[in-house]
């Protein structure tokens, strides 16, 4: 039986990888890509203390390498499932490549991009509809791109866009922007950027790939013709708790509901990072998250298992 078995690869598995690790537990993580989360993709990243300048990908691979320095078994396999135990039974994990038993788990799957969910979206991923600016944005090298959002990840990767594309126009559907007033700053004076407001994008349009957006005012209701040879759309996150059993308290939303230690109502399931209910999902918080889980888990660890009346 594993001390701990950690389902997901980002900031805050991670970070509960290394603390772990160090803390000389039982430990193993299942991630079903390469380790990274969002950040991989996350072209630079400006507010993580210490590293100023460095980008997503260099970052969490210096995360990797600290977490196998320090002894953590990391697999590449999908989690399925999860089946509660009773008692000092522990939990099961079941994966696409096998079953594994713990005292505790941590969820830390953090969530993916939400869709927009209107027609010529879906036939068009990969032909001028992407969720990744970092990804994609050489694709657009001097072409014109629409960026729907208007949070900090759409005016971020807006921002990276301008670095390939002649021309970058916002569309959100309120009429200023949430993104922080700095992000906003740069958006607002670069000569690259436009912006759409009040608007939503009611249709994908293209063969066989994206040349037309069709652009809903929501106010007036009228709907235009936009030229366009691509569209990245940041409307919001959904988490990844699919395999989560249904024991565990979700919000509305299906994020999962911790206290201030990470544990869920389910004694011996915890969770960290983007997954679950908070104000502020960055990279610091999920890595915050992250080492106080594990010093939750080592003390449920350490009495529940001698004592089951402990919770």
């Amino acid at each position: 039986m594993y001390d701990l078995i950690i389902i997901g690869g980002g900031p805050a598995g991670l970070t509960a990888g290394i603390y772990a690790a160090r803390a000389k537990m039982n430990v193993v993580m299942l991630e079903k890509m390469m380790p990274g989360g969002n950040v991989s993709i996350t072209a630079e990243v400006e507010n993580y203390p210490g590293t100023p300048g460095i980008s997503g990908p260099e970052l969490i691979v210096n995360m990797e390498k600290q977490a196998r320095d320090f002894g953590l078994e990391i697999k590449s396999e999908e989690v399925l499932s999860i089946e509660v135990g009773a008692g000092t039974n522990g939990h099961t994990v079941k994966s696409d490549a096998g079953e594994y038993t713990a005292k505790s788990i941590l969820i830390a799957t953090g969530s993916s991009p939400r869709r927009l969910g209107c027609p010529g979206e879906e036939e068009h991923i990969g032909r001028g509809v992407s969720y990744c600016a970092t990804c994609d944005g050489a694709f657009y090298r001097d072409k014109h791109v629409a960026v729907v959002g208007g949070g900090d990840s759409a005016v971020e990767e807006g921002l990276f866009l301008t670095k390939f594309a002649s021309r970058v126009t916002i569309i959100h559907r309120r009429d200023r922007l949430r993104a922080t007033k700095i992000i906003q700053e740069k958006a607002m004076k670069h000569p690259k950027i436009d912006f759409i407001w009040e608007s939503v994008v009611e249709a994908i349009e293209g063969t066989p790939t994206v040349n037309n957006l069709k652009i809903k005012n929501v106010k007036t209701g009228n709907v235009t013709d936009f030229a366009a040879d691509g569209i990245f759309i940041f409307v919001g996150y959904i988490p990844g708790t699919d395999f989560v059993p249904g024991l565990v308290d979700k919000d509305q939303s299906g994020y999962l509901i911790t206290n201030m230690e990470m544990r869920t109502n389910v004694p011996g399931i915890f969770a960290a990072g983007d997954i679950i209910v908070k104000k502020q999902r960055q990279i610091v918080t999920a890595c915050g998250d992250a080492a106080t889980a594990i010093k939750s888990i080592e003390h449920y660890n350490e009495w529940y298992f001698e004592d089951e009346q402990y919770l």
